[in-house]
């Protein structure tokens, strides 16, 4: 399963967060060979854009712009909401940012390697296809 942490805006105005993965499951008719592949519903995207940031890199606590997953091809990194509380995304992980609002939440790179990204902006209504617990 791919791990995805989801972070939103709580009742209080602050972001939260939780673990999860998005729901995949295997098909009833293997097209591909037999290979095993697992996959997800579709998912409707409004677009996708990439970004890099070096090594070292921070950024100060801010919102999400837009409902958005965030897709991380290298880096690991460290967020941190206003509460304090932290989680890492590594590469292969993905970010599904709801938080547009409120105290919004912070990230710095933690070790050499950049984080190499890709923003997928979803819309408001959007099914996500998120779950909630541990990735299996």
């Amino acid at each position: 399963m791919i791990r995805c942490v989801r972070i939103w805006t709580g009742a209080d105005g602050n972001s939260v967060f939780e673990e999860g993965s998005i729901a995949m499951h295997a098909g009833e008719h293997d097209q591909h060979g037999g290979r095993g592949d697992v996959f997800s519903e579709v998912m409707h995207a409004a677009s996708i854009s990439w970004r890099e940031t070096a090594a070292g890199g921070a950024f100060a606590p801010h919102n999400a712009p837009a409902r958005q997953f965030v897709l991380t091809l290298s880096g690991t990194l460290e967020f941190r909401c206003a509460s304090g509380a932290t989680f890492i995304i590594h590469p292969g992980d993905m970010l599904l940012a709801e938080d547009t609002t409120g105290s919004g939440h912070s990230w710095r790179l933690i070790g050499d390697a950049p984080w190499r990204r890709a923003y997928v902006i979803v819309g408001e209504h959007a099914l996500t296809l998120f779950i909630k617990g541990e990735p299996a």
